[in-house]
């Protein structure tokens, strides 16, 4: 640990410098980074985006390994939740995607619900529900109007339905 820092602050510190290793790809270094921080402070924040990296590679049953760990540190954080439901849709597993979404959109320390809004319409445009899909991405689209993701969805689904 570096001298005067705590074990929370130099945590932190490693968090950020995965973090920028990994928008580089240098998923391996990043891993590195992020078990540093774990080990120093093992934070709900540090498994996700460990998870993440893992999804990167494109080892998602380790992703969502870590997703389950985050959430075992604190079930209040909604994006292991978020990413459990995306890493399943990933894998084919849609009907195993929605619940976890669904606890996503309801985690009490969630900045960013448009996300699971929109792959729970994905969900359901998947089994043919398209009105509730639309209302799903009609949802995202009230949260953040100019959320991409969920405009292209909504208008490619009513471009389907007319």
């Amino acid at each position: 640990m570096s001298e005067g820092k705590s074990a929370n602050e130099e945590a932190l510190e490693l968090f950020h410098l995965a973090y920028e290793h990994q928008m580089k790809g240098e998923f391996e270094r990043a891993i590195d980074l992020y078990e540093r921080s774990i080990r120093l402070d093992a934070t709900a924040e540090a498994y996700t985006f460990l998870g993440w990296t893992y999804s990167m590679m494109g080892q998602l049953r380790e992703a969502v390994n870590f997703c389950h760990k985050a959430i075992e540190v604190d079930p209040d954080y909604g994006n292991p939740y978020n990413d459990i439901g995306a890493y399943l849709i990933k894998m084919g597993q849609w009907e195993a995607a929605a619940p976890w979404l669904v606890k996503a959109i309801n985690a009490k320390r969630y900045a960013a619900p448009q996300f699971p809004l929109l792959n729970v319409g994905r969900v359901y445009e998947h089994q043919g529900d398209w009105l509730a899909a639309l209302g799903f991405y009609s949802q995202a689209l009230e949260i953040d109007p100019l959320y991409l993701a969920a405009m292209w969805a909504k208008y490619a689904l009513l471009g389907r339905i007319n």
